[in-house]
């Protein structure tokens, strides 16, 4: 895993990712954090979140995604369902569910250079230590970065 300092989607409007990856809840909210952001930025990942069932519990460890264009080229947004519910108590990611979702990013992107925030370890309290292996052993032969916002805190400080 490679850790870049910078903004997920500025990044990815610079054409330094080809797909991106964020969690998701089962409830179509998209209204905190990076989920916000992308929501704003593509609004193209919303629909694409909203295009499954509400409330589905099955989507954990499944995703969604929508491609966009930007800069002349294709962006893929992974809308990756990491837990269920948006709110009450920590820890609201689900590791296995989180583990599926990059097992799948691995197998349909391989090759291409892949983004993602602190995901799990942000809004949804996951632990860190816990879930950057999961994703280090999905995406063992994959070009993936961390992408942390200048002064957030560091993987190791990361909640």
């Amino acid at each position: 895993m490679q850790v870049v300092e910078g903004d997920l989607i500025a990044l990815a409007r610079a054409g330094r990712f080809d797909v991106i990856v964020h969690g998701c809840n089962c409830f179509h909210a998209m209204g905190a954090g990076v989920a916000r952001a992308i929501a704003e930025a593509f609004p193209e990942a919303l629909a694409a979140d909203r295009a499954t069932g509400f409330g589905d519990a099955t989507k954990l460890g499944e995703v969604s995604c929508a491609e966009v264009g930007v800069g002349g080229q294709r962006l893929t947004i992974v809308n990756a369902y990491t837990q269920f519910r948006f709110e009450g108590p920590l820890p609201l990611v689900e590791y296995d569910a989180l583990s599926r979702c990059f097992d799948t990013v691995a197998a349909r992107f391989d090759g291409a250079r892949i983004g993602y925030p602190l995901i799990g370890a942000g809004l949804a309290g996951g632990d860190w230590g816990r879930i950057a292996p999961l994703i280090d052993a999905a995406l063992v032969s994959q070009d993936h970065s961390l992408v942390l916002r200048p002064g957030s805190a560091t993987p190791q400080e990361a909640p």
